[in-house]
């Protein structure tokens, strides 16, 4: 396969600066024999559906602020590289299975995502949440009885095995750390391969560890799959961690055991984004809370950017590519 022929960047200056930095911009520009840059800033979708046509490029680089894909595509248009993680929002399953290939920024993010995993089981472990928010508005200080917790020599449970999981492993290493999962699709190569013992069922993983951290995917079958009578299984000062799916969860369940105390909690995904102003997990002092920071960092974006470099030179090549959308990927997004 040739260059392409034509490529519309479709990419704010602030989504520029993040994801293509310095020379990554020009590298971009040289993938195609023209390349035309459009910010979608003040563009809606029939606005991007006219420069589509207008332009008739053949690969479309695009991010947060695109406009929803037309459901007429323009003839040359072949691939949608698309810098960013779920492609719900731009374009629909159809699109897919008319042909059109699509990639996204796939496994790029993940050990940014994993690290964010590892704050916040350090933070529910020395109890950050709660002291943050007593020292600031209570003055308070430690006592001599107060309870707070290492990682090192832990127990730790991953629900999932995907991406994100393994660059968990990776980061957790250090802690000397048994690490047990309970992935029933994850063949026994790849565990063995990591050092991880598979659980016999997710029964076994919430109660045989000390700090479990949540990365299903979000399946009908996983909605509200972790509520009060597997959090129930942690042992008492144990961690639950969700950096995965917040769906996954039975939220109300986490509120009540959180007020019971036994329990600690760092999440970073919810049901609802943003986090209602009333929700129950506000102001609990043993729930730490991020607004979905997981990841990509703000200076990890470039990651992504790379991968969408790599995969613009393996299409121009002819290659196959990374981090393929395909209708079965699309079905499992969120």
């Amino acid at each position: 396969m040739p260059r392409p022929r034509s490529l519309l960047c479709v990419l704010t200056p602030l989504e520029i600066q993040e994801f293509l930095p310095g020379p990554m911009l020009d590298e971009l520009r040289a993938q195609a024999d023209a390349f035309h840059l459009l910010d979608p800033s003040a563009l809606d979708a029939e606005g991007l559906a006219r420069e589509l046509a207008a332009r008739n490029p053949e690969v479309l680089v695009a991010c947060w602020k695109c406009p929803t894909l037309p459901a007429a595509l323009p003839p040359a248009l072949r691939y949608v590289c698309y810098l960013s993680g779920s492609v719900k929002r731009l374009l629909t399953r159809a699109h897919l299975e008319r042909g059109l290939l699509v990639t996204n920024w796939g496994n790029s993010i993940s050990r940014v995502v994993a690290e964010c995993g590892l704050l916040l089981a350090l933070a529910a472990l020395r109890r950050a949440n709660h002291w943050a928010l007593a020292m600031h508005r209570g003055g308070a200080w430690k006592v001599r009885e107060t309870r707070f917790e290492s990682l090192f020599q832990r127990r730790v449970g991953l629900h999932g095995f995907g991406a994100i999981a393994q660059e968990m492993v990776r980061l957790l290493r250090p802690f000397d750390v048994t690490i047990a999962t309970f992935s029933p699709s994850v063949p026994d190569t790849l565990l063995a391969q990591h050092g991880v013992t598979r659980a016999a069922s997710l029964e076994d993983l919430f109660s045989q560890n000390d700090v479990i951290i949540e990365l299903a995917a979000l399946t009908p079958a996983n909605r509200h799959l972790v509520g009060a009578r597997l959090l129930r299984l942690i042992p008492e000062g144990g961690v639950f961690v969700n950096i995965g799916r917040g769906a996954v969860t039975d939220e109300a369940a986490i509120a009540r055991l959180a007020q019971e105390g036994r329990l600690h909690f760092g999440i970073d995904v919810f049901e609802t984004e943003p986090l209602p102003l009333d929700h129950p997990f506000r102001g609990q002092p043993n729930i730490a809370l991020l607004p979905h920071l997981g990841g990509p960092t703000t200076d990890r974006r470039r990651d992504a950017g790379a991968l969408a470099l790599a995969n613009l030179r393996a299409y121009g090549a002819g290659l196959p590519l990374d981090s393929v959308i395909t209708p079965t990927v699309y079905d499992r997004s969120t």
